[in-house]
């Protein structure tokens, strides 16, 4: 399927921080009510042409900060071989390496992430450290980098000033689509968050990456953040469902600004 393009009219809704009055969350409601989900293994093509069954794993993870990297080193320590492909690889060498401009991120082995557990692999593909989270019953924001955690939510700041000569911080939550990967967004083979083919989900995205969500915002504003748009999903479904031709119901998610890559309606 073909992706949207990256412009189109959203939505968004701005709150104070419950627990901090000098902080404002401004939130992307057309991408938080949208149907998006992870596809791997499921119609996934991968960032990388003819590596479909990398995903989004072919460049491995940078890490955040120090914190993010000591976090992944602990979490590696309790992989075990069953249900981490490169193990050996990962205890021998270690698990981090440098990129060409020197930051780190995890090592890559044969073109790809190292906690990268390939198709065939009997302790299951895809990320060995989310696969560690579901035996260990913990949120996958435990033992997976940041990047990957957030990944396709996109959380930035930044400053507002207002006349009254007050400043107040501003909490950006959207999505993160191609641009926000730099200049090399736009040469990814393929990418899920504008392509119709991962908007197939029953759970709108503020449902399905609750704990993302949680730990990005803290829970107070979470759970103001879906009030919010389980308000937003009732009045579209209420006004479309009043609309009796189809051209017509899809006019009016266009002006309602309905994320253009879910389903029609």
């Amino acid at each position: 399927m073909a992706e949207v393009s990256l412009d189109f009219p959203r939505q968004w809704i701005e709150f104070e921080d419950p627990d901090d009055p000098n902080q404002i969350f401004r939130c992307d409601l057309t991408w938080l009510t949208s149907r998006w989900h992870c596809i791997y293994g499921q119609g996934c093509k991968g960032i990388e042409p003819g590596r479909p069954n990398d995903g989004c794993c072919t460049l491995g993870a940078h890490y955040s900060d120090r914190d993010d990297e000591r976090r992944i080193a602990q979490a590696s320590k309790r992989l075990t071989p069953d249900i981490w492909q490169f193990a050996a690889v990962g205890k021998k060498k270690g698990i981090s390496a440098r990129d060409r401009d020197g930051a780190k991120q995890t090592k890559r082995v044969d073109g790809a992430c190292i906690f990268l557990n390939r198709p065939g692999f009997k302790g299951g593909a895809g990320c060995a450290l989310h696969i560690l989270a579901l035996k260990e019953g913990v949120s996958p924001v435990k033992t997976k980098p940041d990047v990957c955690w957030q990944l396709p939510i996109r959380r930035w700041y930044d400053k507002r000033s207002f006349d009254d000569g007050t400043k107040r911080q501003v909490v950006n939550i959207s999505e993160y689509d191609r641009r926000a990967w730099g200049p090399g967004g736009h040469d990814l083979n393929w990418y899920c968050t504008g392509n119709p083919a991962a908007h197939t989900a029953k759970d709108p995205v503020y449902i399905s990456q609750r704990d993302e969500l949680i730990e990005l915002m803290g829970e107070k504003a979470y759970r103001k953040l879906a009030t919010m748009a389980a308000a937003r999903i009732e009045a579209l479904d209420s006004a479309i469902s009043q609309v009796r031709k189809k051209a017509d119901k899809q006019k009016l998610a266009k002006a309602l600004a309905v994320h253009p890559a879910d389903p029609k309606v």
